[in-house]
């Protein structure tokens, strides 16, 4: 029997098709793409709770050549220095200054942005209590705070907002302080170093969360995100005495400076210097918060 050719409509359906199932697997690859470890560019904000929000952002803004914006916020003032300039969509760093209302002086948490955190916030909080329990960390309570945030085992705040990170809409700028009278260029969060009590432990949580650190020993681990930015763990007994689980310090990507000339001028801020080399200037900042400047 001899069969019947191919119309035109049937070839443009055939190759429709073929169209389809080639492109299918490319398709298929993005929609299984794992929850976890987390689509993160990096670390883009922290805050700092302080007992004088006013004398904190004028230091941080005699230290960085930026601009400053506020909102009201629990019936005090809630502070962000840019970690540079403010595009019309609002995608910057920042360091938040929040009011401690009594819970004494530290860095409050972090920000990793996770790329369609609006889509899938639910999922990857369900997966991250799945994974936890599995790993023995016992039960996930899920977000406990704004936003996506939590602590992990050693009560560290951690929070997960949509990427790109953006300012608050109700942060506006604030006349507190002079603008781009800075010390440095602020360029982005560079770096978090998390004092954790348990090495090992903490190693297994933050895998879940960001995947396999870039370095790591006997005394500390390094996980190294897209933009560049960092997630330092660091164990508890690393300095005698301050074993306490915590946010030790934070550093901030810079332009060049001169350090004789910033190291003078964070002291007529009423900060100190710690140490200093090719590359890093550390510092304590009013509060006694370490901070670190990084230049490439």
């Amino acid at each position: 029997m001899q069969s019947n050719p191919l119309t035109r409509r049937d070839t443009l359906a055939l190759l429709a098709a073929a169209a389809a199932a080639s492109a299918a697997p490319s398709s298929m690859a993005q929609a299984q793409r794992p929850l976890l470890p987390l689509d993160t560019p990096g670390l883009d904000h922290l805050d700092v709770i302080v007992p004088d929000v006013e004398k904190t952002a004028r230091f941080y803004m005699g230290l960085f050549r930026t601009a400053l914006h506020a909102q009201p916020f629990q019936g005090a003032q809630r502070y962000f220095v840019l970690l540079g300039p403010l595009p019309a969509d609002r995608t910057v760093g920042y360091i938040a200054i929040g009011d401690a209302r009594g819970r004494g002086t530290y860095i409050g948490h972090f920000c990793t942005a996770v790329r369609n955190w609006q889509r899938d916030s639910a999922n990857v909080f369900a997966a991250m209590k799945d994974r936890f329990r599995a790993a023995g960390f016992g039960e996930f309570p899920g977000s406990t705070g704004f936003a996506g945030t939590f602590t992990d085992p050693d009560g560290i705040e951690i929070q997960f907002l949509p990427s790109p990170d953006t300012l608050v809409t109700a942060a506006v700028p604030s006349s507190l302080v002079p603008s781009q009278q800075g010390l440095v260029t602020p360029l982005r969060v560079d770096h978090v170093i998390l004092q954790v009590s348990q090495l090992d432990k903490a190693l297994e949580y933050y895998r879940i969360l960001y995947g396999r650190e870039s370095q790591g020993g006997r005394d500390g681990a390094t996980f190294t995100f897209q933009n560049g930015s960092r997630l330092v763990l660091q164990g508890g007994g690393y300095a005698y005495g301050t074993g306490k689980p915590r946010i030790a310090r934070f550093g901030v990507l810079v332009g060049n400076f001169d350090r004789a000339a910033v190291s003078a001028g964070v002291a007529a801020l009423g900060g100190a210097v710690v140490s200093s080399d090719a590359k890093t200037l550390r510092l304590r900042d009013v509060d006694g918060i370490e901070v670190e400047l990084v230049t490439k």
